[in-house]
């Protein structure tokens, strides 16, 4: 088991057995990073009530006793090469962690998956590779600091060099693969009435006010560096292809005061239309970034005369994107420069000519060679029953020519900060990360509630920023691609994971290639894909997200998220960590098409994926835990608890209201 975030202790039952004889075992059969750092050996292990191990009541480790061998890395001192690694490990981290040693894992000492991204960003920029000559993929098998820079030297001995892609200084050119999946997803599964692709960040007002007109100046000069949030997409019928041209909107650009709202209950529905509003973008005149003052009541009620010239207190700030536009990553990038801007009182500049801009990475992406990714991606769907759905317990069905309706069927489920913590220490042990962990849970969930259908294909998102010069583009970069697995019904849930967890590493590799163009190799289309409709993700809140100061004023997040959400998807589930709160950082959202799940089915299937996590890292007794090492994930139990006993109640005619002849 793991303690402190940074050791791994062996508890071991025996009277006969010495440690240095377990250690020389652990050290001629597993890798460095599996050792334990201690063991602790006991005539018994405590027991709880069930007969489970009481994790406890196990004797705390004295860590001073740790042994010391000159061939031990994790007590060698880090030499230069190996310090500058350290150093960017603690930028990355935003700390000042001296105690990571060279065998420590990264995501032992607070690292996620998108903290490894940005990692990995770091070192393609210091040491000047790209992802062909040196992927993601090794970094994530190795991930210590000794283990980088073995990788990192052999970057610089081979005298890898990445060519950097520039600006080509232009206004016209083709969409970016991202971009037109997106825009033909709206027009083509869903109806013109309601819009589905409107991004919201809504933030309230606590402290301070804001000068309406340095903000506008602020709005103008983000736009001004960003030309994507004024840049118009236009289909060409003549040959089918979807074209981008950035306009001068910048210049003329103004915040709309007209909605103004005296309660939560207000201010929730102002948000929900906004959000499927579809008259809010124009993407043929590139109107895709909108922003909007929703005053207060009582504000407006106290400072009539300067109503519109300050955002006071209890004022929201709405700001909108065309997801064509923006993807998830880029709002902390807007949000930063819409600081720096305001902040200083940055003026309008010309524009920058020699900084990379969005269309430039349209135009260059076009150019990379994708033939080897393209066998990659034939040979995982090879054979897959494209057209068959998942047979989830659905309340309807719609033919496949119906348009969505986007009415959603949300259900929320928060784990406490005991399963939290088992689930990250899983995660750290076994050297996956979160979103890998997820993706196996759901795995073993869909397994079980489709009545074991092995052959299991769903979409996830990934964030697809793969070369350095992208990691500060505003944009819409997020590529959608299928996760096929296959299950062995004997598979314990370890075997499960480590599947799960070569499967995302290899299609890391691959991760860059266009959802279209996998579909084209198959001979189909977008609109009756089953894949696609089955949606995985997992978002690590930043630590630093809410951050956001203008000039003193201090804001507070505005959610009502299942009141807003809309359904893009007939089923995807969304797992949230945030490390920030106190309690409850890790849950999940699942969000369902109305147009085939009733409100109580998605809560049905909701908790029946909750409980399926209680067995696999809850150590509550009243929680029957399966062994991950060695039961199989058939085993695993959907049927909930209170279902188990009603059905014994019948069985046994145990029901008050049967008569037992």
């Amino acid at each position: 088991m793991k303690w402190n975030d940074d050791h791994l202790v062996a508890y071991v039952q025996s009277s006969h057995i010495k440690e240095e004889q377990l250690r020389q075992h652990c050290q001629s059969h597993l890798p460095p990073h599996m050792i334990p750092s201690l063991f602790i050996i006991l005539d018994k292990l405590p027991l709880n009530q069930n007969g489970k191990i009481d994790r406890k009541q196990l004797p705390s480790p004295e860590f001073a006793l740790l042994p010391f061998s000159s061939s031990d890395k994790s007590d060698t001192p880090l030499n230069q090469f190996e310090e500058h690694i350290h150093t960017i490990w603690c930028q990355v981290l935003h700390s000042n962690q001296n105690n990571i040693s060279g065998t420590t894992s990264f995501f032992s000492v607070g690292g996620h998956s998108l903290l490894f991204i940005e990692l990995y960003h770091h070192y393609q920029s210091v040491f000047n590779f790209d992802a062909h000559a040196l992927s993601i993929a090794p970094f994530l098998q190795q991930p210590t600091i000794c283990q980088h820079s073995q990788l990192l030297q052999t970057v610089i001995m081979n005298s890898i060099k990445t060519t950097q892609w520039h600006t080509l200084h232009i206004n016209e050119g083709i969409a970016s693969f991202a971009q037109e999946r997106i825009f033909l997803d709206e027009q083509v599964r869903f109806s013109s009435d309601i819009a589905i692709y409107n991004e919201l960040s809504t933030l309230q007002v606590v402290q301070g006010s804001l000068s309406f007109n340095r903000l506008l100046q602020a709005f103008r000069f983000v736009l001004n560096k960003h030309k994507i949030l004024r840049t118009s997409l236009i289909f060409n019928n003549d040959n089918n292809s979807l074209k981008q041209c950035i306009t001068n909107s910048d210049k003329t650009f103004t915040i709309t005061i007209n909605q103004t709202f005296q309660n939560d209950n207000e201010l929730r529905d102002i948000i929900y239309q906004t959000t499927i509003n579809p008259s809010l973008f124009n993407l043929s005149t590139g109107r895709v970034f909108h922003a909007e003052i929703l005053k207060h009541q009582t504000s407006l009620n106290e400072n009539e005369i300067n109503s519109n010239e300050f955002i006071l207190n209890s004022d929201v700030l709405l700001i909108a994107f065309h997801h064509a536009a923006s993807d998830r990553a880029s709002f902390s990038i807007f949000f930063n420069d819409l600081c720096f801007a305001y902040n200083t009182n940055a003026i309008l500049e010309e524009d920058d000519d020699e900084s990379l801009q969005y269309i430039d990475y349209s135009i260059h992406e076009h150019l990379i060679d994708m033939s080897t990714s393209r066998e990659f991606w034939y040979l995982q769907l090879e054979e897959y029953s494209l057209e068959s759905r998942l047979s989830l317990p659905v309340d309807r069905h719609r033919s496949s020519n119906d348009h969505r309706s986007s009415s959603a069927s949300v259900t929320h489920v928060s784990f406490d900060n005991e399963i939290s913590q088992s689930f990250l220490e899983y995660a750290s042990v076994h050297h996956v990360t979160p979103f890998q962990l997820g993706l196996s849970v759901l795995y073993a969930s869909l397994f079980k509630l489709t009545h074991g259908d092995n052959d299991l294909c769903i979409s996830c998102l990934n964030a697809n920023r793969y070369r350095n010069e992208l990691v500060n583009l505003i944009g819409m970069f997020i590529s959608t691609l299928p996760y096929r697995i296959q299950i062995d019904p004997q598979w314990s849930f370890d075997d499960l994971v480590k599947y799960v967890r070569e499967k995302c590493l290899s299609i890391l590799e691959h991760s860059h290639y266009p959802l279209q163009h996998i579909l084209a190799g198959l001979h189909v289309n977008q609109s009756n894909i089953s894949f696609l409709e089955t949606m995985y993700d997992f978002i690590t809140i930043s630590s630093h997200s809410d951050e956001l100061s203008l000039d003193g004023a201090s804001f507070k997040q505005v959610s009502f998220e299942q009141s807003s959400q809309v359904a893009k998807f007939d089923f995807m589930l969304m797992f949230v960590f945030n490390p920030t709160l106190e309690n409850n950082r890790l849950s999940f959202h699942l969000t369902c098409s109305h147009d085939l799940f009733d409100e109580i089915t998605v809560r049905n299937i909701g908790r029946r994926l909750e409980y399926c996590f209680q067995q696999l890292f809850s150590s509550n007794q009243t929680i029957n835990r399966i062994d991950t090492c060695i039961t199989s994930i058939s085993k695993i139990n959907v049927i909930l608890p209170e279902e188990t006993r009603e059905m014994e109640d019948i069985i046994f005619c145990r029901q008050s209201h049967i008569i037992n002849e």
